[in-house]
């Protein structure tokens, strides 16, 4: 793979006042070549060479560099900067983690770390410049989480997930605006939020099929989950049945910054039989839905990917359809199923496998595959992040409802 730097060519005014072409290098055939050439042109602090060389890069958005599986993560700082590193879904976020602090090059203000990743690959990351976290400020690809955006790294052939972008022409569905459900206090004994999504043509519909989700506030968000926009185009392309979503949102909806997942979703009963046996009723009570444990679904991520399979353990009487993205699973849930007789289920589970949760999902797929359970599982060069879960939502939603 070539990368071609085009009109990479920066002038300087001699003292005989004419111009002289300070570079030619207008090629690539390696991040080694590359950085050679950086090291080459760092000899001096103020080289126009090397400066030329930077804009070109950033110009032809080749910041972080990239080569096949080869990745120069580049930095340009000022005199006063001392130290620069890089945090993302490749080292749990912790910049002390693999090596993965720059190196100035030479006397320059740039900074440089190697490193290489599967093709297919896409991480967040941030820079920690003197202890400060922040963006690649020459980089546009931003990927949100739930803390908020990260800069991105796409590998050469990781695909876009078209099914995020809305079809021209689509007929949307409706979401409903927050309604509150108050638990009853032998479940939660608090107020629960949540949103409801119709299909498109919903007052022509009947009998159809419900998805619940945890953390519904951040999966009917188009900068993370981006789920609304991927129902929507499914159901246009008439890839599954039409069906209702409920967004269940554990924050508190007196006080959004008390967001109780880690409480709720931890294999924590009160929290399925509040679902199960107080918003099921409710939802199909104003809702033409249908009833059946078959056509009814619970999705979640981490945390709440436990919870939906803690949900096919303890309430299989009223979901059949556990959906399960990067789980959070500890070892007793694991050794649950082991024990457990085959429950009536059919599950979706998806893992990233840098620095996810690949480890506990593989041990819980041996299990779930020894005893014969329908199960769609997929792995991904990904870390534990939105970009990961929202490419793969068109997945459990065509395993559960497709046509």
């Amino acid at each position: 793979m070539l990368l071609a730097l085009l009109n990479f060519v920066s002038c300087t005014k001699g003292e005989d006042n004419t111009d002289e072409d300070i570079s030619d290098y207008k090629t690539f055939t390696s991040v080694n070549e590359l950085t050679n050439l950086l090291d080459s042109l760092s000899g001096l602090a103020d080289n126009h060479r090397l400066t030329a060389l930077w804009d070109s890069l950033v110009i032809h958005k080749q910041v972080p560099f990239i080569l096949g599986d080869s990745v120069a993560f580049l930095y340009k700082g000022d005199t006063t900067t001392n130290s620069v590193k890089w945090a993302g879904d490749f080292n749990g976020w912790n910049p002390e983690q693999q090596d993965y602090s720059g190196k100035r090059v030479g006397l320059s203000n740039i900074w440089m770390v190697e490193k290489s990743f599967p093709l297919d690959a896409r991480l967040d990351y941030k820079i920690v410049v003197d202890g400060q976290w922040r963006l690649d400020p020459v980089n546009d690809l931003i990927q949100y989480s739930g803390f908020g955006p990260n800069s991105e790294l796409r590998m050469p052939e990781w695909e876009f997930p078209q099914e995020t972008i809305l079809i021209d022409g689509v007929s949307r569905g409706t979401l409903s605006g927050n309604i509150s459900i108050l638990s009853s206090t032998d479940n939660l004994g608090y107020k629960v939020n949540y949103r409801v999504y119709t299909p498109a043509g919903y007052k022509n519909l009947s009998d159809l099929p419900v998805i619940y989700v945890t953390d519904g506030q951040e999966y009917s968000d188009d900068r993370l989950g981006a789920m609304l926009i991927v129902l929507d185009n499914i159901i246009y392309q008439q890839k599954i049945e039409p069906c209702i979503a409920v967004f269940i949102d554990p924050r508190d909806p007196d006080n959004l910054s008390n967001n109780r997942r880690m409480t709720e979703y931890a294999a924590n009963i009160r929290f399925a039989n509040f679902v199960a046996d107080e918003l099921v009723p409710q939802i199909d009570l104003n809702y033409k839905t249908n009833a059946s444990p078959d056509k009814r679904a619970i999705l979640g991520t981490s945390m709440g990917g436990w919870n939906s399979a803690f949900f096919g353990l303890k309430r299989s009487d009223k979901f059949h359809l556990i959906g399960i993205h990067s789980p959070a699973f500890d070892q007793n849930i694991i050794q649950e199923y082991s024990l457990v007789e085959k429950l009536p289920l059919k599950m979706f589970m998806s893992t990233g496998v840098i620095y996810d949760t690949q480890d506990r999902a593989r041990a819980m797929k041996v299990i779930l595959d020894q005893k014969g359970y329908p199960l769609n599982y997929v792995e991904v060069n990904q870390g534990h992040s939105w970009g990961n879960w929202r490419a793969l939502i068109e997945e459990p939603l065509v395993y559960f409802f497709g046509k």
